[in-house]
């Protein structure tokens, strides 16, 4: 664990992967997401993927689309400031009552977001089409799930997880507080995998990945404290797939973590479905700043046919040309990326 985290541990509760109190409103059904469409590899009821979402939450995301990333963790150095290494900003605290599970075997994260008040908090702005987006990922990087619990009408957020492989787990929680700072919050925390620990060895850079039969190239690449043209060009059968499905509002979907401490980078594509400029494929772009010089895994999210699969890349940011790229991790980081 590295010392960040773990001064957020012991300084803010208990911070194994949101540290905290599950508190009353598992009796209550979830008021949050509506969509109830049968959702795709083992997405949670109630959360099908939807490209919903237009409001202040989704200008916050758009802002990010333009490099400035999340507040939180600031590094020093002329990059934007890297989010998820805090347990608590801006008066919010995530709070968890799972700090530790089973790996290969079904089981519930319940945590909150708690106020300056102690309370849990109730509202939030769609961003995206949901109100929270949760990700966990391994330490070693090599596994990785995009998650939308459901809130309980009391604030408690929910949901189904089963993790491959035993070890040090990160765990982010992504959304805009209605009447908070003004501007998306990530709160991380660490969530401790029981079994028999074996650490993937890292990714190394490559420029394409194949997941599920698709074969994803990477152009460009990410820059300290500048601007970078991010592109992914999507292909299946060595043809380019041109009917890409809107995904939380875009044709893409791409988080960056940070190797080492695993701070987070959030950032959404060029354009929107339409917007009557974006096409649906093969090429899906972002623009990204990278917090500082390092390793970033790259996963991207994208949906056709019906399900959404995630592609895995490694690029460098201040080293060489910026970028590189590998395949899945030994997860499979396919499909088995998303718990929805």
């Amino acid at each position: 664990m590295n010392t960040a985290a773990r001064a957020g541990l012991f300084a803010g509760a208990l911070a194994v992967a949101f540290a905290g109190a599950y508190g009353v409103g598992s009796a209550v059904g979830p008021v949050n997401d509506d969509e109830t469409a049968a959702p795709a590899h083992g997405h949670a009821a109630g959360d099908a993927d939807q490209g919903a979402g237009e409001g202040t939450g989704e200008k916050a995301g758009r802002k990010r689309a333009a490099g400035e990333g999340h507040r939180g963790g600031h590094d020093e150095g002329a990059g934007p400031a890297a989010g998820g290494l805090q347990l608590s900003e801006s008066g919010y605290t995530l709070d968890l009552a799972t700090p530790r599970i089973d790996a290969r075997s079904p089981a519930e994260l319940r945590f909150a977001v708690r106020g300056a008040d102690g309370e849990p908090v109730t509202s939030y702005e769609r961003e995206h089409g949901k109100e929270l987006h949760l990700i966990v990922a391994s330490r070693d990087l090599g596994t990785y799930r995009h998650l939308h619990p459901v809130r309980a009408a009391g604030g408690t957020w929910s949901t189904p997880v089963e993790l491959p492989e035993a070890g040090d787990y990160r765990v982010f929680a992504d959304f805009v507080p209605t009447g908070g700072p003004g501007n998306g919050l990530t709160l991380g925390g660490d969530l401790a995998v029981a079994g028999d620990y074996r650490p993937a060895p890292p990714a190394g850079p490559e420029r394409t990945a194949t997941v599920d039969g698709y074969e994803v190239t990477l152009a460009g690449g990410l820059a300290p404290g500048s601007a970078r043209d991010v592109e992914f060009t999507v292909t299946k059968d060595g043809e380019p797939v041109t009917d890409l499905q809107p995904y939380l509002g875009a044709y893409g979907h791409l988080v960056a973590l940070r190797a080492g401490d695993l701070a987070y980078l959030h950032v959404h594509p060029r354009g929107e479905p339409g917007d009557g400029g974006t096409e649906p494929g093969p090429g899906v772009a972002f623009s990204a700043t990278a917090p500082s010089t390092g390793s970033y895994r790259l996963f991207l999210d994208f949906k056709h046919d019906g399900r959404v699969h995630t592609a895995a890349f490694t690029v460098t940011a201040g080293g060489g040309d910026g970028a590189g790229g590998s395949e899945s991790g030994p997860d499979g980081a396919g499909t088995g990326g998303h718990g929805h």
